[in-house]
């Protein structure tokens, strides 16, 4: 059974996230949470509380031993972008694009065998 957790429009760029992402792809629950801990970027704060919301689910609304769970899936989606202008030299102005995130979570029980 797969449990679900999301977090819409993180204040992080997608592509940022993206590398954290990578990091934690199929391995289980507890050592997720160690290499997030231990990984020194922004976006390791707001993974691992997606995580953590994920494996919460899962323990209370389908009574799944939390030792048994694995990161199945992780996607990281393009949120809307915030457009902000910055003033330039002779007068211009050039765009500054502040990107979003949502962050989906999946975790699931070990396949057996």
């Amino acid at each position: 059974m797969e449990v679900k957790a999301v977090a819409k429009y993180v204040r992080i760029a997608p592509r940022k996230v993206r590398l954290v992402a990578d990091l934690i792809r199929g391995k289980s629950i507890g050592e997720a949470i160690a290499i997030l801990r231990l990984t020194p970027k922004a976006a390791t704060v707001a993974v691992e509380k997606v995580v953590k919301s994920a494996v919460a689910n899962a323990e209370h609304n389908n009574n799944l031993n939390v030792d048994e769970l694995i990161v199945s899936e992780i996607r990281i989606d393009e949120g809307p972008t915030l457009k902000r202008f910055r003033p330039r030299a002779q007068g211009r102005a050039s765009r500054i694009n502040k990107r979003t995130s949502h962050i989906s979570v999946k975790v699931s029980e070990k396949k057996e065998g």
